[in-house]
């Protein structure tokens, strides 16, 4: 008896391997996991809500780590990936160390998506797309079809991560320009830093904006340095936005009042190209909510893993 269930099982795992390669493509789709998996983006969803719920930092956090993955190689996992011997893990990476976080939640989420499709069908890239959108939407945001497919890396660059990853210290042409390698045009650049509407930046990265910049508000100014003294306290909390645990159109208002808290998202609004935007945002949640979906999706589409590329990741910390 025993052995009868384990043939069905061997069988079953072959046949759900079967169906997934089936669906392999070159392109992505929101319908991926349909038949293969429909239980896979309900379980994500619920579980993102459980950790945002649970503390709303979290959904801030995971937003982010989709980013910095996206920005290093494309959209692969690589950032969830461990140092070892022959990983030299982007974690590791100045944008990352003591930064990056939400990695224990990813690996609640794939090993739950996994129990509940039966083996490891769903990959870590996925898994952070997914996480990412439901994220957003946990916190009062826009809703978009993620699309779906993605592969894992089998590698890591943490000299990519280092410098390809967007800076808190860039101006407006260095951002620009960062975007642009990867696809990504001045009306994604203001769309997609309008995720700093949610979450927290350390003292250190913004330290020099507010005791030596001058296009700042006064007031804010000595405001933030309440709780970043000029010299210690680097990891020290403050909010990017006054409503950090809602996705809204707050980010955009602060920028028009020279309230910006990192020196990159001050440049948005700075007598530059992308004012309009800042402006058209800051007046109009519908317009930057669609932008910001559809920027979304155009960074989930950068240089992803598809059909025989890269493998599904057991273990998202690992190479299989």
């Amino acid at each position: 008896m025993a052995s009868h269930g384990g043939i069905f099982y061997f069988s079953a795992l072959i046949i759900l391997a079967a169906t997934v390669a089936s669906v392999s493509s070159s392109s992505l789709s929101p319908y991926y996991y349909d038949s293969v998996c429909p239980e896979a983006l309900p379980t994500i969803k619920r579980l993102v809500e459980a950790a945002v719920y649970k503390e709303q930092r979290m959904g801030a956090s995971l937003l982010r780590l989709h980013f910095h993955d996206c920005f290093v190689n494309g959209c692969d996992a690589s950032i969830l990936l461990d140092p070892s011997p022959t990983i030299d893990s982007e974690k590791n990476a100045r944008p990352n160390l003591n930064s990056a976080r939400g990695f224990e939640v990813i690996d609640q989420i794939k090993q739950a998506v996994d129990e509940v499709c039966g083996c490891a069908v769903v990959s870590c890239a996925d898994v952070l797309a997914v996480v990412a959108r439901d994220s957003v939407v946990a916190l009062g945001g826009p809703t978009w079809n993620v699309e779906l497919g993605r592969r894992d890396s089998t590698t890591a660059s943490r000299a990519k991560a280092d410098s390809d990853i967007p800076s808190p210290f860039m101006d407006l042409p260095a951002l620009i320009n960062n975007f642009k390698n990867q696809g990504l045009d001045e009306r994604d650049l203001v769309a997609l830093s309008g995720g700093h509407t949610i979450g927290f930046a350390q003292c250190f990265v913004f330290r020099n904006r507010i005791y030596n910049e001058t296009n700042i508000d006064p007031e804010f100014a000595q405001q933030r340095r309440l709780t970043c003294p000029s010299i210690g306290g680097n990891s020290t909390l403050s909010p990017l936005d006054p409503t950090p645990a809602q996705f809204d159109t707050a980010y955009f208002t602060n920028l028009i009042q020279k309230r910006g808290l990192l020196h990159s998202d001050q440049q948005l609004f700075n007598g530059g190209s992308t004012d309009g935007l800042v402006n058209t945002y800051s007046s109009n949640a519908k317009a930057f909510s669609a932008d910001f979906a559809r920027s979304m999706i155009k960074m989930g589409n950068i240089k992803p893993l598809t059909g025989d590329e890269g493998q599904i990741r057991s273990n998202c910390r690992k190479v299989n």
